[in-house]
């Protein structure tokens, strides 16, 4: 698929209008439906305590002499799935009937219903495999949190490394850019900025939705950019490019790297007030210790309230890594206005809500906003 014919110093430039008040109420009521997720989330692992549910069911299983490992697995599928009921009707509306309503998704209710059940087993099948790990090491060493976190950071590597190659493809339909022009002005740059990738392709995101983006994902010998051809149909090549720089501008500055430590640091912090919480909770709850299955719902509870702590802290330096990678796009593209036009379009597309209040930006948005982003771009062009 080809980009839209035209230069930023042509009449094609003019990007759509955006509607920013759509936008406001598509985001508050997705807010809302978050705040619904979170609170039954909270509700459901406290219920599991209040009512000894799990360790009941882990008696039983140990009465007919199951492995503690079988024992985990079957409460950890017992009550992911129970779980997964419960918020069934939220995953529907956030995830189908708002996008649907609101004109970003198309994608028919069957096929997105067999993406979420891909996505929910994937999860599912890494979530086992991780809490295996982590009562592993839990019934092994006092220092599980410490060792715990290390292996976590190896898993976040890989995963950073076979998602282009194993995880995408699950999901979407990947071809070589055909836009042999555009093509070779997007390998260009990346040869330019000295970042090696080993080619370009169109990602259908179309299918499924109207929004549209790019990447550059992998590591070493997996590393390719990654164009929604949605991004390709709306948008003219300076446009794209300009967006390509600054997704470009994290390889460059290691930002896949850089997260990995700030995501293994969490993680570290995390696991070690865990296990604070652990010693002190299971000695309340007259639990065998923190490796006791039954203390899975309070692990769950832990994890969920230091996740909420730590994600302004996330989103934080996330917001920082965008700025600069914003800047070294605007450096680098030979038409800055270009990037403003990208960011214009990129909101229309997606819905964005281009002005948040600055505490909803700055509690939960990984991203500057979109006015911010146009602002500083604008204070760019006249220095």
């Amino acid at each position: 698929m080809a980009a839209r014919p035209g230069r930023w110093d042509t009449l094609e430039m003019e990007p759509p209008r955006h509607d920013d008040t759509r936008a406001r109420t598509y985001h508050r009521l997705q807010l809302a439906l978050s705040l619904a997720g979170l609170v039954t989330s909270a509700a459901y692992l406290v219920l599991l305590l209040e009512t000894g549910a799990v360790g009941a069911l882990t008696e039983r299983l140990a009465r007919g002499h199951w492995p503690w490992w079988l024992q985990l697995a079957t409460v950890l599928v017992g009550l992911s799935a129970v779980y997964r009921l419960v918020t069934l009707p939220l995953s529907y509306l956030g995830g189908f009937w708002l996008p649907r309503r609101f004109g970003l998704l198309h994608q028919p209710f069957l096929r997105w219903l067999w993406d979420a059940t891909k996505a929910a087993l994937l999860g599912a099948a890494l979530g086992l495999l991780a809490v295996e790990i982590v009562y592993a090491l839990l019934r092994t060493t006092p220092w599980w949190w410490l060792w715990g976190a290390a292996i976590f950071f190896v898993g976040y590597a890989l995963l950073a490394l076979v998602a282009p190659v194993w995880l995408v493809p699950l999901f979407y339909r990947l071809t070589p850019l055909s836009d042999e022009p555009l093509r070779t002005r997007l390998l260009a740059l990346a040869a330019r900025v000295g970042v090696a990738v080993t080619g370009a392709w169109v990602v259908d995101q179309s299918r499924k939705s109207r929004t549209a983006n790019a990447a550059v994902t992998g590591l070493g010998r997996t590393r390719r950019i990654l164009l929604f051809d949605t991004l390709l149909r709306e948008f003219i090549p300076d446009e794209v490019e300009a967006v390509l720089a600054h997704e470009l501008a994290h390889q460059l500055h290691g930002d896949i790297r850089r997260g990995l430590l700030v995501q293994g640091a969490l993680t570290l912090g995390s696991f070690w007030i865990a296990d604070w919480g652990l010693r002190a909770g299971s000695r309340m709850l007259g639990l065998a210790g923190p490796a006791d299955i039954a203390g899975l719902p309070l692990f769950g509870l832990i994890l969920l309230v230091v996740g909420l702590l730590a994600m302004p802290l996330a989103n934080g330096w996330s917001r920082h890594v965008e700025r600069e990678a914003d800047r070294f796009a605007l450096q680098t593209i030979p038409h800055p206005g270009a990037f403003i036009g990208a960011m214009e379009r990129l909101a229309t597309l997606n819905l964005a809500e281009r002005d948040p209040h600055p505490l909803e930006e700055f509690l939960l948005y990984s991203h500057p906003s979109i006015g911010r982003r146009i602002a500083y771009a604008r204070q760019f062009l006249h220095t």
